[in-house]
């Protein structure tokens, strides 16, 4: 119980944007893993490469903001595995990288 109580009265509490905003950000990576079974002609590459950035970006804003925000981290570190691997797939189609 005093487990329960302290995450309730923590500063990433879920009454905050600390939590309910990476709970509701989990669809990015979750609709982009769904993705990796469609064909690779239907990735855009351009639209790819900008989840890459942002990911990025928001990892680094996770690990700097105050209260470090580690559900927005590993959220965002997910999206960023999927989107190299979608990014991958699509170089592999548009004949940059070797297969």
């Amino acid at each position: 119980m005093n487990i329960l109580r302290g995450f309730w009265n923590s500063p990433i509490d879920p009454k905050t944007t600390h939590f309910w905003g990476p709970v509701a950000n989990w669809g990015i990576p979750i609709a982009a893993f769904l993705d990796t079974k469609k064909p690779p002609e239907m990735i855009s590459g351009n639209i790819t490469a900008a989840m890459c950035v942002y990911s990025l970006l928001y990892m680094r804003f996770a690990w700097m903001v105050q209260p470090r925000n580690g559900l927005l981290l590993v959220c965002h570190s997910s999206n960023e595995t999927v989107q190299l691997y979608q990014l991958s797939r699509w170089m592999k189609t548009q004949g940059s990288v070797p297969i």
